[in-house]
């Protein structure tokens, strides 16, 4: 058997997650000089300093994510009402009431919905030529009895 053979790498390699002597050594810097670095970031950011104050209040207080938006959608019952419900968002972003990228989640939570009620219309319609194949059918038997 060859040394290098596809799904034999010749060594068990690395273990998942170690790390290199060099990164232990920075982390083990990041660690103890970490309390005295946000201390003066601190002290920087309350003396003025834009771009510090940007920094500490990044890792103080995360972007929010998964957050609820208020807007008023119509019911939806048919194809139709998504249009209403579409014109509905557009205005909230608009007139700001929503950001841009809630618009567009709920965007294509509406086009999801479009799609459930287009895979149902074609249901309907797989079901209604099904009948008809059968009933098709049906009436050739008959007709090929009697000859």
């Amino acid at each position: 058997m060859p040394k290098f053979e596809k799904g034999h790498p010749g060594g068990p390699g690395r273990p998942r997650g170690s790390r290199n002597v060099a990164n232990v050594l920075l982390d083990q810097l990041a660690i103890d000089g970490a309390e005295k670095m946000v201390k003066k970031m601190i002290e920087i950011a309350a003396d003025g300093d834009r771009v510090a104050a940007r920094l500490v209040l990044n890792r103080i207080w995360s972007a929010p994510k998964g957050r609820s938006v208020q807007i008023d959608l119509p019911p939806i019952k048919s194809p139709a009402d998504l249009v209403t419900a579409h014109a509905s968002v557009v205005a909230a972003i608009a007139a700001e009431e929503i950001t841009p990228q809630d618009g567009a989640a709920l965007a294509s939570v509406l086009e999801t919905h479009r799609r459930a009620f287009e895979l149902v219309a074609q249901e309907e319609r797989v079901e209604k030529l099904e009948a008809e194949v059968r009933e098709f059918r049906e009436r050739f038997k008959c007709v090929t009895k009697r000859a």
